[in-house]
């Protein structure tokens, strides 16, 4: 099997208005409890508006990317499926429940994570 990274960009849902937010929350959580049923999903969520902060590698730290002059993820699922076409599929699902553009990546394996 192999895992998927689905997210989408900080800012790609401030189109919706606060009156239609109700509706596509519900939309994108039934795609969630699918993939849940379906044995796909391992974990997923939405990210705060927030600057980052940035550690170092020499534990150091600092102010990060401001999210307007850099993109940064919005949102993410993360599933486990049998291959890249599957992932689009479940990819697709999610665009269109909460109405904005999905990336798709494949987690590269490591056996001991």
């Amino acid at each position: 099997m192999l895992r998927f990274l689905i997210s989408f960009d900080d800012g790609s849902m401030d189109h919706i208005s606060e009156a239609e937010l109700p509706a596509v929350s519900e939309a994108t959580r039934q795609v969630v409890r699918d993939a849940k049923a379906a044995g796909v999903w391992i974990f997923g969520g939405g990210i705060l508006r927030q600057q980052a902060t940035v550690v170092a590698r020499d534990g150091s730290i600092a102010p990060g990317p401001i999210p307007e002059t850099k993109p940064v993820i919005g949102g993410f699922s993360i599933i486990e499926v049998a291959s890249r076409e599957a992932a689009l599929r479940w990819a697709a699902r999610l665009a269109g429940s909460c109405r904005c553009v999905q990336e798709v990546r494949e987690i590269s394996f490591d056996p001991e994570s």
